[in-house]
């Protein structure tokens, strides 16, 4: 049996995971839990592949203090969003190798912002596997407002 049917389904047509299967992949939760749907994943590829989306609302708790009058995702949970979508990624690419691990952070490469991410701002997060050795991933990830690159980076994790 792999790993997406042991997942709870969701509800809504479209949707290839939502939150009750996202809070089953990730040790993450609020307020540092920021991937909200899992629209595709292509595992067939030479390099697998995951989209998700992130809703930005006024409520985050980091608008509160970045910045209160002009309120902007920071940078770091953009990163963050990304890695939450390739340890998704991860746990179904490689399920043998990554069962009862998590990745860690190694480095981030060549990130760039290209725009300021606003409450009421939805995020398509896109992520490709370009490596796994050894329990090293390296992934790429880009993040889009409509059409609009927002974000892109290249990012390494290990397993722990």
């Amino acid at each position: 049996m792999s790993l997406l049917d042991t997942l709870p389904k969701p509800e809504k047509p479209g949707i290839l995971l939502d939150f009750a299967a996202i809070l089953k992949l990730l040790p993450h939760r609020y307020p540092f839990l920021f991937i909200d749907q899992v629209v595709s994943m292509d595992l067939d590829a030479e390099k697998p592949s995951i989209v998700c989306i992130k809703n930005v609302s006024f409520n985050e708790p980091f608008f509160q203090g970045h910045f209160p009058e002009e309120p902007v995702m920071p940078g770091v949970i953009q990163i963050e969003t990304m890695a939450q979508a390739g340890c998704i990624l991860a746990n179904f690419a490689h399920e043998a190798e990554t069962q009862g691990k998590r990745p860690a952070f190694m480095a981030v490469d060549g990130c760039r912002f290209r725009r300021p991410v606003r409450p009421g701002d939805q995020l398509t997060v896109k992520v490709v596997l370009e490596k796994f050795r050894r329990g090293i991933i390296v992934f790429t990830g880009e993040i889009y407002c409509g059409t609009e690159l927002v974000c892109n980076t290249g990012f390494t994790a290990t397993m722990i």
